[in-house]
């Protein structure tokens, strides 16, 4: 059976890699777009409910357009889902850096006592074309400081995973300004140049099992993932909080089982596949 988070297909459309698996009325090879709001929503239909989020500068396919709704396929994790047509461009400059800070800004001019332009997260993909008395100038316009990007990815998803403790808990959220416990997973991966999917079924099935964890290593319950730090706690976005947190491993498992929400399922390592910028 198809899951519907990862078919690129609509009730009226399918990429054309799908012909023989799934039955449409029409296929297409999909065009290439890349998000340009700072923080898009993806959802389960057109104005429907959120499934993930994407932020600045994410590859998509773009398979169908309908009343001012495109549907995309995710090029990092392969999600779907429908985002406003305003939220996509077409222009597609080389990816040069990311957002390696939890967050950051965009301003008007190299000059943080300028009002900014919008906020940007963690992983947002940047073109940069120069930089300008300590801020790197992007291709599509604005500048955001030097040291909230990096051209490279980070060495350990534990402390990427870190950086984002505090941050509020969001179902469906990829960004700083909320987040989702497969949603800081991916970002802390994503973060070290490592391919994950979007969601905590999908990490589930997507990684090896371990015996012993290690520092990494993520940890899984129905429906919940947490990240290892190796010091028998573990970072987490947590709806239990409504943040992300560090707790305890063996007082989560006891916590979590005593609620009801268990058992737990056991660790997972995941893969080294890497990712492009």
């Amino acid at each position: 059976m198809n899951d519907r988070r990862i078919t690129a297909a609509t009730d009226r459309v399918a990429l054309s890699s799908l012909r023989g698996i799934v039955e449409r009325p029409d296929y297409t090879d999909g065009s290439a777009a890349r998000v340009t709001a700072p923080l898009a929503e993806l959802l389960t239909e057109p104005g429907g409910a959120r499934d993930r989020q994407l932020n600045l500068g994410a590859d998509v396919t773009l398979i169908e357009e309908r009343d001012g709704w495109a549907f995309v396929q995710a090029e990092r994790d392969g999600y779907v889902g429908w985002m406003a047509v305003g939220d996509l461009g077409s222009a597609l400059p080389a990816i040069t850096h990311r957002v390696s800070a939890p967050a950051t800004h965009i301003y008007p001019e190299p000059n943080m006592k300028r009002h900014e332009l919008a906020r940007l997260s963690i992983n947002a993909r940047l073109s940069v074309d120069g930089v300008e008395g300590g801020f790197a100038r992007l291709a599509g316009g604005g500048f955001v400081p030097v040291q909230a990007i990096s051209d490279g990815f980070a060495d350990d998803p534990v402390e990427v995973a870190e950086s984002l403790l505090g941050t509020a808990y969001l179902w469906g959220g990829n960004s700083r300004d909320g987040i989702d416990c497969s949603g800081l997973v991916q970002a802390a991966l994503h973060g070290c140049g490592i391919a994950c999917p979007g969601d905590a079924d999908l990490q589930e099935r997507a990684f090896e099992p371990v015996e012993q964890i290690e520092r990494g290593d993520l940890l899984f319950w129905p429906g919940h993932v947490a990240m290892a730090c190796g010091d028998g706690r573990m970072v987490h976005a947590t709806a239990w909080a409504m943040r992300v947190i560090h707790e305890d491993i063996a007082q989560a498992i006891a916590r979590i089982d005593a609620a009801g929400y268990g058992p737990f399922r056991g660790a997972r390592r995941p893969a080294r596949v890497a990712i492009t910028r």
